[in-house]
């Protein structure tokens, strides 16, 4: 990927020099010929075309955000709510992801949307531990956890 983008920018460059106009739009131009050119080239250049990558990252930033919100609604309802009632609780999540990489950023996920925190992760990186502010049923957290950010995960780390 980061060779694919490296000639990208490469193109883009020699475009600008070639043309003789050093403006953002000529680096533009420059930069989409150049994308067109890394496409074509693909079967030649390691791994597969980046923009898939590119597009598996805006995803997942994407599903961040809405997961944030829709936790950001469920911690407003708890502080606004006369009376307390949630079921605050751990849970241990069985983490299908390898690289230490993506277990990393799969807990540092987590742990950003606001309600759930991981508090240890094992030593074979197999089980994050998380505390949730309110943990009706930890099988549907697993679910939702595995079917939101895990997936988009494994989705960036594709060759």
């Amino acid at each position: 990927m980061a060779l694919q983008i490296l000639i990208n920018l490469a193109l883009a460059a020699l475009w600008m020099f070639l043309s003789s106009n050093f403006s953002v739009a000529s680096f533009t131009a420059g930069y989409l010929l150049g994308m067109l050119a890394v496409y074509m080239l693909r079967n030649f250049l390691p791994g597969s075309f980046y923009l898939k990558r590119v597009k598996a990252i805006i995803v997942l930033v994407f599903i961040f955000i809405w997961q944030m919100i829709l936790a950001n609604i469920d911690v407003v309802k708890v502080v606004l709510s006369p009376k307390v009632d949630i079921r605050p609780g751990f849970f241990a999540y069985p983490c299908d992801l390898e690289d230490e990489w993506a277990v990393s950023l799969l807990s540092a996920l987590i742990t950003l949307t606001p309600g759930t925190i991981v508090v240890a992760i094992s030593d074979d990186h197999n089980t994050l531990y998380i505390h949730g502010l309110n943990v009706e049923d930890s099988e549907t957290e697993i679910a939702s956890i595995k079917d939101s950010f895990e997936q988009a995960i494994k989705e960036v780390k594709k060759p």
